[in-house]
């Protein structure tokens, strides 16, 4: 066989192997994004109960109106349904913190009640304010059964404010900018609560 006719049997080879590699991967690229999807979902819907729903809530945002609140800003909305009934909203949630932005992820049952408080993404002091990312965190599950009347207004404060709650240690500015943003959404629930529950909710 002449040097010519292999490398053009090894070109060729090689072109196949490609060929077979580009069809796998652009087969198995839709399955393997649905199934980063879900990892993705059960991350950030890990703060409701497992059996609490049976949509796919973070696929079904809500139009939000109005979205600018006074110590945060709405990112996004989401209906958490059980057996077509409305059991949560889920508030998607920004903030600025000691320093930078703080995104949370608030759920909010349908009785303006919240069942969790989670950060997404923050960029506080490591070992102080960044502890704010720590799953599960004892310091957010003291907001749990929480709403917009209880405690009032002067309660959603820090104790040293003359407020309800406790402040992460050594971290003022952190804990101050998550318990304002959590009391924001509450009143955004409250204020706008036929529209986030929608038509299929418990009455």
């Amino acid at each position: 066989m002449s040097r010519a006719s292999s490398v053009a049997i090894l070109a060729l080879l090689a072109t196949f192997g490609i060929g077979l590699s580009f069809l796998a991967q652009h087969h198995s690229a839709p399955r393997i994004a649905t199934e980063q999807r879900l990892i993705d979902s059960r991350n950030l819907l890990d703060l409701l109960p497992p059996d609490s729903y049976d949509n796919q809530p973070l696929e079904q945002p809500l139009a939000l109106e109005n979205t600018a609140l006074g110590n945060s800003t709405l990112l996004a909305g989401y209906r958490v349904i059980k057996s077509g009934l409305a059991y949560a909203v889920l508030l998607r949630s920004q903030t600025v913190g000691y320093a930078g932005t703080i995104d949370l992820l608030i759920a909010i049952d349908l009785n303006g009640r919240l069942i969790g408080v989670k950060t997404l993404k923050q960029t506080e002091t490591p070992g102080l304010g960044a502890r704010i990312a720590d799953w599960p965190n004892v310091w957010l599950q003291a907001f749990s059964g929480k709403s917009r009347t209880n405690p009032d207004d002067k309660g959603w404060a820090l104790k040293k404010d003359q407020g309800q709650f406790d402040q992460i240690a050594g971290a003022t500015i952190t804990s101050r900018a998550v318990i304002n943003a959590t009391h924001d959404a509450l009143r955004y629930f409250d204020e706008h609560r036929q529209q986030l529950r929608g038509s299929a909710s418990h009455e």
